[in-house]
């Protein structure tokens, strides 16, 4: 019974074809054990990111901060790696929307870590150029290249 409980999850095995009195009331009893126990266990504890609701309701105060669209989902993953407990929430009134982070008062040490680290990936991003761009410069030589050597064929064609 214990481990149904811990799984959550209530199994009834019924071996006869009709449900009698005792096998109803079993079940019920089963279940109000589970939601007791539930409630004994107090409220659920989130980790990582959450909504803003689940993180006040954990009573440890917020902070909250701006962050730009840019590398939101770079900061989300050095949040999880640090085990800071966040929400995001995101303002569409303004373009480029902006994001605003909560975070628990109690994570200030990794917060500070956090920031850092992303502050860090932010500046390498910024100086590192494109992909695509770099893609765009080697086309445009390519091509460059290919119109000198049609020109010399032509012109060896003369």
């Amino acid at each position: 019974m214990q481990e149904e409980v811990e799984q959550k999850t209530i199994n009834l095995a019924v071996t006869v074809t009709k449900f009698s009195w005792r096998v109803i009331t079993g079940a019920v009893r089963s279940f109000i054990n589970y939601r007791r126990h539930k409630q004994m266990m107090g409220p659920k504890r989130y980790r990582g990111k959450q909504t803003v609701k689940q993180l006040l309701s954990q009573d440890q105060g917020a902070t909250s901060m701006l962050v730009g669209d840019e590398g939101i989902k770079d900061f989300q993953r050095i949040a999880k790696r640090y085990g800071v407990d966040f929400a995001i929430t995101k303002d569409k009134s303004v373009d480029p929307p902006k994001y605003t982070v909560f975070f628990k008062a109690k994570d200030m040490d990794a917060l500070e870590a956090v920031m850092n680290e992303f502050e860090q990936v932010k500046a390498f991003k910024k100086d590192r150029p494109s992909v695509l761009h770099q893609l765009d410069i080697y086309k445009e030589k390519a091509k460059e290249q290919m119109v000198k050597a049609k020109i010399r064929v032509k012109e060896m064609v003369r």
